[in-house]
């Protein structure tokens, strides 16, 4: 069947799993299997990576698909299909141009009227003045002024107008750069489509798979709760980018933490047995050399060399060259004999004819030379070159390749990709299946395009998934189908709420600053986690800020600042009283004295923490006391949060209550530690 008759099936992108860079998407088409199996599914983006194809039917019907392959096909663009931005933005030019045209034109009419002036008549030498009559002078007035009146009425409403057709080309045009990159712009293209053979007959719908470069995304979130309450909201987002050639348009979005390009499988462990039996290795898909293959071409060395091309003009009258003919290089290497496979040509898969790939040279082939046998031809008297040596004005010859079963790589078992080289080329490669080149700088290009993507500078207080998941990976399923333009720039999905639990609490820490700071303690209940990103925290129905969420795991608890709480007051007090004790008074004795007050203004109870700070000391002779009902922090607290030292006080405040705190401490110092003219009160 020729690739003009493989019927086409047209696809609907399904789904789009965005992974921390590339997507994985699912198009699904539906239709009768031709008589050939042979069905062609259109739609898919050029930029898609041919390796990640995978194809299934959907469904238990009873068909399977038995190979999948990408083909490229040219079609010409149909020349009636609309252009409706590129056709706006071009339709509303031209208004924007009449209007400003109609304005300028109503201006011009206004300078002229409003340049009316009575001009009297030229007066000679001998006449005598003349009255000028009023009544002219007041027509002439009225008619400037109702003339001018109806004008700029009219000039009113042209600049209205202009104003109007100028935003919606304004809007028109954004809109045209906005659109996405998919929208061809030459008269002929190329489109991509996945060839799919199904053994068995009948209506079937199949899914597609395919993975393509160009899609970021990051997390972001909105809290909102209310003041008092222990309950608040809190709106999973993301912002997602893309420019893998192809409008994701009404699609089921998940958004993955993980690396599309990282292996997944796991690997296999072989056993190692020691004796005098071993496994039989596995097949590697290679099958050995037809018999009789250099047989097929001794009629094209019969023939004779023809016509070189790449020689120089003979010039008539012109003297041969003398000197010696310079000797001709080695044939090529031939192919490798290794024995075929365990089990014969039988026991090989029908797929692995591709045994020539395995002797691609790294260079271009050599030039068609004369052959007598099948054999180059020798100077005489030259002696034959060793093997890895190089003739003057030849390439090196390659070495001899390695013994043993040879083992292809994945390019040369990508079978579709083979190319079976011809008659005039060397003896080591005429005959056999090569990997082609594979080069399509059309599609590198999309590729090259799509990638760009990766380096959009980041939103605000916006972290890479891929950095804050850590050693774990999470998957977010949108909770609606969602619009993404393939344009390259950021959009934000919803995917879902989450429940959280929130306790506001409010932290000052006098000796530093006098100021009550409020935060909210956000604790994940689920189990998943919350990645670290921005979150824009809304209070009673009011936006508040945009603060930055550390990654929480399920489970975890975290802090989130939300600013001064200017309806709370602190107040700090200090006292310090210096006196000796001991028995011949060798023991400064610093009596450190603190009061704390706080008033709350709020209409709501609050939980205060207040923070305060004793010295410690590494030197067992100086002995510092405490004095006061602060607690310490607990052992298991986070040491980021408490440095050495610490002590906390926490009390509830009623609305429009007060609280008023004693404190202190003692530092006893011998007279053998105390530094003359230190500073021994800080």
């Amino acid at each position: 069947m020729t690739a003009g008759a493989v019927p086409g099936w047209a696809s609907a992108l399904d789904s789009v799993v965005v992974y921390a860079q590339g997507a994985l998407c699912r198009r699904r088409a539906r239709g009768t299997v031709p008589a050939g199996g042979q069905v062609r599914v259109t739609g898919l983006p050029r930029s898609l990576d041919p390796d990640s194809l995978r194809a299934r039917v959907v469904g238990a019907s009873g068909i399977r698909v038995t190979e999948a392959r990408v083909e490229v096909r040219a079609e010409p663009h149909d020349t009636d299909r609309p252009d409706t931005l590129r056709r706006e933005v071009e339709r509303l030019r031209d208004d924007c141009a009449a209007a400003q045209g109609r304005r300028d034109r109503q201006s011009a009419l206004i300078e002229e009227i409003s340049a009316l002036r009575p001009v009297p008549p030229a007066r000679k030498r001998d006449d005598p003045h003349r009255r000028t009559p009023v009544d002219a002078w007041l027509e002439l007035s009225d008619f400037v002024d109702e003339r001018l009146t109806g004008l700029h009425s009219g000039l009113r409403a042209l600049e209205e107008e202009l104003r109007r057709v100028e935003h919606e080309l304004t809007v028109a045009a954004d809109r045209l750069s906005r659109a996405s990159t998919d929208v061809p712009s030459a008269h002929v293209a190329t489109s991509f489509g996945a060839v799919l053979t199904l053994d068995g007959s009948g209506e079937v719908e199949v899914e597609v798979e395919y993975g393509v470069p160009g899609a970021v995304w990051v997390p972001a979130y909105r809290l909102t709760y209310r003041q008092g309450g222990g309950e608040g909201s809190l709106l999973l987002r993301a912002s997602v980018a893309q420019r893998t050639g192809e409008d994701w348009t009404g699609v089921r979005i998940a958004l993955a933490t993980a690396d599309l390009r990282r292996r997944t499988d796991l690997p296999r462990l072989r056993s190692v047995r020691i004796g005098r039996s071993q496994p039989a290795p596995t097949p590697s898909g290679w099958r050995a050399h037809p018999a009789g293959l250099n047989g097929l071409f001794a009629g094209y060395d019969a023939a004779g060399p023809g016509p070189d091309t790449n020689a120089a003009p003979s010039l008539v009258g012109a003297a041969a060259p003398s000197g010696p003919v310079p000797p001709l290089p080695p044939p090529a290497p031939a192919g490798y004999g290794a024995p075929p496979v365990p089990g014969g040509a039988e026991g090989a898969s029908p797929q692995a004819y591709g045994s020539g790939a395995l002797l691609s040279p790294s260079g271009p082939p050599a030039p068609a030379r004369p052959r007598t046998g099948g054999r180059p031809a020798a100077a005489s008297g030259a002696a034959p070159p060793r093997p890895g040596a190089s003739v003057a004005g030849t390439a090196p010859v390659p070495p001899a390749p390695p013994a043993g079963l040879p083992q292809p790589d994945g390019a040369e078992l990508d079978y579709t990709a083979l190319v079976l080289c011809g008659p005039e080329e060397p003896d080591g490669r005429r005959g056999r299946l090569f990997p082609g080149s594979g080069f399509d700088p059309v599609t590198a290009e999309y590729r090259r395009r799509a990638e760009t993507v990766a380096a959009l500078p980041l939103p605000g207080h916006a972290v890479r998934p891929r950095e804050s998941a850590g050693s774990f990976d999470h998957r977010f399923d949108a909770a609606a189908p969602a619009d993404i333009p393939s344009d390259g720039a950021w959009h934000t999905v919803t995917v879902g709420e989450i429940p959280v639990g929130l306790r506001t609490e409010y932290i000052c820490v006098p000796s530093v600053e006098q100021t009550v700071y409020a935060t909210l303690l956000l604790s994940n209940a689920t189990e998943q986690a919350l990645l670290a990103g921005p979150v824009e925290v809304t209070v009673d129905e009011e936006f508040l800020l945009t603060a930055s969420l550390p990654t929480l795991a399920p489970g975890g608890e975290c802090r989130v600042g939300l600013g001064p709480a200017e309806a709370i007051a602190v107040t700090r007090r200090t006292n310090l009283h210096e006196s000796t004790s001991g028995l011949r008074n060798n023991v400064t004795v610093l009596d450190h004295r603190v009061h704390v007050e706080l008033a709350n203004r709020l209409p709501v109870p609050v939980c205060v923490e207040v923070r305060e700070r004793v010295p410690v000391t590494s030197d067992a002779d100086v002995r510092i006391e405490e004095r006061a009902d602060w607690t310490v922090p607990e052992s298991g607290a986070d040491p980021e949060r408490h440095t050495p030292g610490t002590r906390l006080w926490r009390v509830e405040l009623p609305a429009g209550g007060t609280a008023a705190f004693d404190g202190g401490y003692e530092i006893r110092i011998p007279a053998g530690k105390a530094l003359t003219g230190g500073n021994r009160r800080s």
